[in-house]
């Protein structure tokens, strides 16, 4: 990349197709509209994903194995609602494969990115991160947000190239989170629901994600951007079906379970914020961009 980039750099390092938008989505096509320059690096092609779209399940990895291919064309098609147009797959497209849920055999296959040496993934990221140079990048916490061994890849990998890249680093660092108020609010708000992914579940401290809301840093507002964020999922037929939970919260209970994202802050000093906890509204708070 040669051209002059915008002053305000932002990267994103996710996991799998799809990640982005759930995520994310909110977020990056706020800072697209606002004109920062934003790069998404995914890390593999998702060929483990399961597919929700009867037709197509030949494609499956216990098929013909193309589901990869497939989940490429659909991200570059979510990546283009969202306005995205530095995206990236790590190291190459194919260059590290899905790994599936923790435990199964497929986190042994030779090419599985839960398996592969964190300096090597790390040093293809660095060359983007030299690149680039963003003044903020987001990814996972430990956990990869709920427990995928691709997400806690990614994390590791995301925080392993920010160290490698030194001075070229990132000087804000943000991991995906969800307060735990929010999480209460839309199990409450589920309960009535018929097609409530909290059944089973009795408290919000039995997910195994939400963050104290003292501990959050930011809260993204991108409603304005939530029909591109929906459209992003759309893209992602084979993971996001036509009937998933996702849509009855953006049609049911309003655009902020869709169109505002949380992070937390782990590297870097927090800018001005608002509210009882402070939390900033954008990710460039505090950052002299123009002296970058």
């Amino acid at each position: 990349m040669t051209e002059k980039l915008p002053a305000r750099r932002l990267l994103l390092v996710h996991a799998h197709p799809d990640d982005e938008v759930t995520g994310t989505g909110a977020t990056m096509a706020h800072y697209v509209s606002d004109g920062a320059h934003v790069t998404l690096v995914t890390c593999t092609l998702g060929e483990e994903g399961e597919i929700h779209v009867p037709e197509l399940e030949k494609l499956g990895a216990a098929h013909s194995d193309q589901l990869g291919g497939y989940r490429l064309v659909e991200w570059e098609r979510a990546c283009t609602a969202l306005g995205v147009t530095d995206h990236r797959m790590l190291g190459g497209a194919g260059r590290y494969r899905d790994s599936g849920m923790m435990g199964l055999p497929t986190n042994d296959h030779p090419r599985s990115f839960w398996s592969a040496d964190v300096d090597e993934a790390a040093a293809h990221l660095v060359e983007i991160i030299r690149e680039i140079r963003p003044q903020v990048m987001i990814t996972y916490d430990e956990n990869g947000f709920y427990g995928h061994p691709d997400h806690i890849q990614a994390h590791r990998v995301a925080m392993r190239a920010a160290e490698l890249a030194g001075e070229d680093g990132p000087e804000k660092i943000y991991w995906t989170a969800m307060p735990l108020s929010v999480l209460r609010d839309g199990m409450e708000a589920f309960r009535e629901s018929g097609d409530n992914p909290f059944a089973e579940v009795e408290k919000v401290e039995d997910l195994p994600f939400g963050t104290p809301d003292e501990e959050i840093a930011a809260r993204m507002d991108g409603t304005d951007h939530y029909a591109k964020k929906t459209a992003a999922m759309r893209a992602h037929a084979t993971q996001i079906p036509d009937n998933s939970w996702l849509y009855g919260i953006a049609g049911e209970f309003g655009n902020e379970f869709m169109g505002v994202e949380y992070f937390t802050l782990v590297k870097g000093g927090r800018g001005p914020g608002s509210g009882p906890f402070g939390w900033e509204s954008d990710l460039f708070s505090g950052l002299d961009v123009a002296g970058r």
